[in-house]
């Protein structure tokens, strides 16, 4: 048996091998798809598309009928975690402290929807929906979505009694309102599509009393906890 005969059937396997392997990393390949795209990009474009999908899902609660169907929304399972995601600022305003800390924002919005108020539709773009706190009339809250864009904007607004003043049941009682969007929105003045929700939900009455809150100070609190001290909310968001 000579030497180049021993040479020859070793590249011969040797080859075998080689195309099995290929075979291999060729089917792994098939298996998982193309790679993915680098961590920031991927994270980033993955976010977007997650947010534009998990709002799309509030025009099913707006009308019809008339008030639309706020306490199937905050019933919906996708409701709280969608308040999780969006609603992370801090807030000082609302809920018993319990080791040493206030409830979430989300929490906070939760219990200010818990009443059903309304479910409204905008322009085909705009969903805001109102409610109040349980046993707590008083204290209403509205949460406002614009659904245009890849990124929907969010906002939470929450009218609090000013607990130095008349009480609620007197029509000179005063209250103050925080909002709180989602995103940094510059400058004192709202967009206006918000300044318009909250306008119309600040005319509203009481229920049972007929008394419309009297607004007396607004603050605007970005995602950091940032607060800025506003205008009370007019048509312009001025």
């Amino acid at each position: 048996m000579s030497q180049r005969w021993l040479n020859s059937r070793v590249g011969a396997k040797l080859a075998v091998v080689v195309m099995l392997c290929g075979s291999c990393v060729a089917a792994k390949a098939q298996l998982l798809g193309e790679p993915p795209i680098p961590g920031k990009d991927e994270s980033r474009g993955k976010k977007s598309k997650r947010q534009r999908g998990d709002a799309e899902w509030l025009w099913q609660y707006s009308p019809p009928p008339a008030e639309g169907r706020e306490n199937d929304l905050i019933r919906d399972a996708h409701f709280l975690p969608f308040l999780q995601q969006y609603l992370t600022a801090p807030q000082s305003f609302w809920g018993p402290q319990q080791d040493g800390l206030r409830k979430t924002l989300a929490q906070t919005a939760y219990d200010f929807l818990a009443v059903p108020g309304k479910v409204i539709a905008d322009d085909n773009r705009y969903v805001t929906a109102t409610g109040s706190v349980f046993h707590f009339r008083s204290s209403r809250g509205l949460l406002f979505v614009d659904l245009n864009g890849p990124s929907p904007l969010v906002v939470f607004a929450a009218i609090d009694w000013i607990r130095d003043s008349k009480t609620t049941d007197q029509a000179d009682a005063e209250y103050t309102m925080w909002i709180f969007p989602d995103r940094v929105l510059g400058g004192a003045a709202l967009p206006a599509p918000v300044a318009r929700s909250l306008t119309r939900w600040m005319a509203d009455p009481l229920p049972g009393s007929g008394i419309v809150e009297k607004i007396t100070a607004a603050i605007l609190v970005d995602p950091d906890g940032t607060p800025h001290q506003i205008s009370v909310p007019n048509e312009l968001g001025k």
